[in-house]
């Protein structure tokens, strides 16, 4: 039996279907699995023991590049050759659990007896329904994703009762954060806490002094802090830094996503705005301290028990606005109320 998965991006969204992908290996143990996924999350998939095959998608370089006149002929061929390749198996059973328009075109050019994934109803879904043969009726948005993934899987006769990532994290990842962070003076004994303050949206973003205040109390309990981010983080958790009167380390565009499950696997806990990081660091089961202000941490929430949410309740939150003149959602969260998630966390692990 051939069956692909189509989940193209983004981090939190690869990471919340690996679940779904172990229920499809539990049914279907000869099964033949394949994965359609953008390049920035496949890393995520590399490795990981329920799965066959990754295809990778450059989309998001395609359209940089197409716009160049050199670039567009080259352009066209690679696309024509990742269809051909996407073609090159025959499947059973095609899934679309991305539910968006640049999903459902890769449902439409795949070769596959059964098309499955949510019907009309479903939030942001960008008709892409249109590709499907077999429409499984809308859920509530209200059930986290990870369910709603799960939802879809129950609804067409797989058993999903037990919930497993198996986030692929091997030696080699392993000895390398062990590596980087030597190089910092941080060994092995050392009691590590991860903070992971950037994210896509400016509406999900802290103060930076804030931060920095937390990242100060965190020290002086005699943990090593880290921060994490991409390459175009490290001068906003620069700033950061400077802000504390105690050293950090700032790993920012120093790991990959494998190195940085390693680095939050080796974290006594991670605090963390509403972003991809966060449903990795939840994935291996290292407690998260996440802060929520625009967007539903039920919807979105760090998945599994012993996390901690910060938020404010207001009338306007969720927005799921990517901008706002005034953030009080997130402004409005002190040290003092992150501080005692941290502590509530910590205080367990002793």
């Amino acid at each position: 039996m051939n069956i692909l998965i189509v989940k193209t991006s983004a981090i939190g969204d690869v990471t919340h279907t690996l679940p779904a992908l172990n229920a499809l290996r539990r049914q279907f143990p000869k099964a033949h699995i394949v994965w359609l996924v953008e390049e920035a999350s496949s890393e995520i998939l590399k490795g990981h023991h329920a799965l066959d095959r990754v295809l990778k998608c450059r989309r998001k370089q395609w359209i940089k590049e197409f716009s160049q006149p050199r670039s567009f002929f080259k352009i066209l061929k690679e696309i024509h050759n990742f269809i051909k390749t996407l073609r090159d198996t025959e499947y059973d059973l095609v899934i679309d659990f991305q539910g968006l328009l640049k999903s459902g075109i890769w449902v439409f050019f795949s070769r596959g007896k059964r098309k499955v994934g949510f019907g009309p109803g479903m939030d942001h879904a960008e008709h892409s329904y249109i590709f499907l043969n077999e429409r499984v009726p809308a859920v509530s948005m209200e059930h986290h994703a990870v369910n709603r993934e799960l939802m879809l899987l129950c609804a067409i006769g797989i058993p999903c009762s037990k919930i497993e990532f198996g986030f692929p994290i091997n030696t080699f990842d392993r000895e390398k954060i062990k590596n980087l962070l030597q190089s910092y003076m941080i060994s092995e004994a050392d009691r590590v806490v991860a903070i992971n303050p950037m994210a896509r949206w400016d509406t999900k973003l802290w103060q930076s002094r804030k931060f920095a205040q937390v990242a100060d109390r965190i020290c002086g309990k005699g943990f090593k802090v880290c921060f994490t981010g991409a390459k175009d983080d490290i001068d906003e958790i620069e700033k950061i830094l400077s802000f504390m009167t105690h050293a950090a380390v700032n790993l920012a565009g120093k790991t990959s996503l494998k190195t940085l499950a390693a680095l939050y696997e080796k974290a006594e806990l991670v605090l963390t705005t509403d972003t991809g990081p966060m449903h990795i660091a939840a994935a291996i089961n290292t407690p998260v301290v996440a802060l929520f202000g625009p967007t539903a941490p039920w919807r979105t929430g760090p998945f599994g028990a012993g996390h901690q949410v910060v938020r404010v309740k207001m009338d306007c939150s969720p927005c799921f606005k990517r901008f706002c003149p005034a953030t009080a959602c997130m402004k409005d969260i002190t040290v003092d109320m992150v501080m005692e998630k941290i502590e509530k966390i910590l205080s367990t692990d002793n």
